[in-house]
């Protein structure tokens, strides 16, 4: 792509986001059915929260296409460089792990993530706009562009440090209602909790390794690491 178009592309990506970001939360507001959705705000759930953390990075990137345009520089540093820490250490593999995550207890057991009732307030391509689209996005910007990582040990610390305050989040809603966020939790015991946090944290561990691995086979000796090494 040209650098025109990419500016255009992550300025209606930006604004798709936008759109979801308002919109979801206004579906059947005041039905009894979506009380518990609507209870304890988006926050809680790691696909609406993906969705903001989606129109924050496009919104960087649109900036930094706008600026660079401007001044005339391959780089605004800080932008830039926010730009790549979001995309890398949380963009990309928190897409690629709701897309897994999701998708593979959608089709073992729909109702451990997803109750068949939800159907009736989110047509299909709202659900696959919340957990299908996102990798899609993803993946188109990995080869739109070069991006720059940090050292392994940053990038998975930041985004260790992220899963570990959802996980919070999710056991500080657990302990002040008494409901889980999502359904599969309530068919586990406390053990089968720790391990299926520790699973989860492997796999986008993993995930975000591999994310480096398809930035470097695509742009190789252009990408350079974000911050230097010590």
């Amino acid at each position: 792509m040209t650098k025109t178009t990419t500016c255009i592309y992550h300025f209606l990506v930006w604004n798709w986001y936008i759109f979801l970001n308002y919109y979801i939360p206004l579906i059947g507001k005041d039905e009894e059915k979506l009380k518990e959705f609507h209870d304890g705000g988006r926050s809680k759930y790691l696909t609406l929260l993906n969705l903001l953390l989606q129109a924050v990075f496009f919104g960087v990137a649109c900036l930094d296409d706008v600026l660079k345009r401007i001044i005339g520089r391959k780089d605004i540093t800080i932008i830039t460089s926010i730009r790549d820490l979001l995309f890398t250490t949380l963009v990309f593999p928190i897409s690629a792990f709701i897309f897994l995550v999701f998708w593979t207890l959608f089709h073992y057991d729909r109702s451990l993530i997803y109750p068949k009732g939800l159907d009736d307030f989110f047509p299909a391509w709202l659900n696959h706009a919340m957990h299908t689209y996102i990798l899609l996005f993803a993946l188109v910007e990995t080869i739109l562009r070069p991006h720059h990582y940090p050292s392994k040990k940053l990038g998975l610390t930041l985004l260790g440090a992220c899963n570990l305050a959802y996980i919070t989040r999710v056991l500080w809603r657990y302990f002040q209602t008494g409901n889980w966020v999502y359904p599969v939790f309530a068919s586990l015991n406390p053990l089968g909790i720790v391990i299926f946090f520790s699973v989860t944290y492997i796999l986008s561990a993993i995930i975000y390794l591999l994310g480096e691995k398809i930035n470097h086979w695509k742009w190789g000796a252009r990408v350079k690491p974000l911050m230097k090494k010590k």
